[in-house]
């Protein structure tokens, strides 16, 4: 895969105040509405992906997720990105690349540490995902660009943020010990640069134990590009077949372990 927007890439030598200013053309950039090439439905309807057959109408899916590698001094210095890209349920191809971190962790600013050393592996894809799925935010975020934002756009690929915990704005009710299948809107608030109250996205319980003792946090979905809010979560929803994380994602996080030399930890 390569960027149709090489202007709005991450680039780790700006200033903070530079990253925020090119975050907010990323978000004026991003589409959060459905924008997509493919049937949706196909994901969580197993009759109608078996119709499309192994190459026909089901989408491809690509899963995104990075470790980090250390130096003698035990600094992380080098990031491990790994893409698993599947389609009807089955892998079609895992591919990494170790690239050099040009940036520290700045809560907000994720995309700069992380993006270059994603489009690195994302260029040794041989297929062309339809969708991408980012551990991380996509409208979810300060600024309304994520990391799933900011590489939808770079890369004009539709793409959903997939994040274990809330970035930023406001849950419309509690969202703990909730049922699976559970949805809750997350909303905008003065933190975020978009008007009070717009959907930004959704906690989804994708999983959650049959016990009174112990429960399962939700997954925080929010469109990163061509993609709405209801659609992210109802793929969100799809893909998370037995697991808590949508199989792409999972297998990345996977891959971006046992890909590290040594298969180290």
């Amino acid at each position: 895969m390569t960027s149709p927007r090489p202007d709005l890439e991450p680039d780790a030598s700006l200033s903070r105040a530079e990253m925020e200013s090119l975050q907010r053309d990323i978000a004026a950039a991003a589409v959060f509405d459905d924008d997509l090439a493919f049937d949706p439905t196909l994901l969580s309807n197993p009759l109608a992906a078996a119709a499309g057959g192994a190459d026909g109408d089901q989408p491809i899916v690509a899963g995104v997720d990075q470790s980090f590698l250390t130096n003698d001094e035990g600094e992380q210095d080098r990031a491990l990105s790994a893409v698993v890209a599947m389609q009807g349920g089955e892998v079609l191809e895992r591919v990494h690349a170790i690239t050099p971190l040009e940036s520290p962790y700045i809560p907000g600013l994720l995309s700069f540490r992380e993006g270059r050393p994603i489009l690195a592996a994302l260029e040794k894809l041989s297929v062309d995902p339809d969708l991408l799925l980012f551990d991380g935010s996509g409208r979810i975020h300060f600024r309304q660009a994520g990391i799933a934002t900011h590489m939808g756009v770079v890369l004009d690929v539709p793409a959903i943020g997939i994040a274990k915990s809330l970035l930023c704005g406001e849950p419309r009710e509690d969202t703990a010990d909730r049922s699976e299948g559970t949805r809750i809107a997350i909303e905008a608030d003065d933190s975020v640069d978009a008007p009070a109250g717009t959907v930004l996205g959704y906690a989804v319980q994708t999983r959650q134990y049959d016990s009174p003792n112990r429960y399962i946090n939700p997954l925080y979905v929010s469109p990163g590009h061509r993609v709405g809010a209801e659609t992210a979560a109802d793929i969100a929803l799809a893909l998370a077949a037995s697991y808590k994380l949508p199989e792409p994602v999972r297998l990345a996080d996977s891959e971006a372990t046992a890909a590290k030399p040594g298969g180290e930890d």
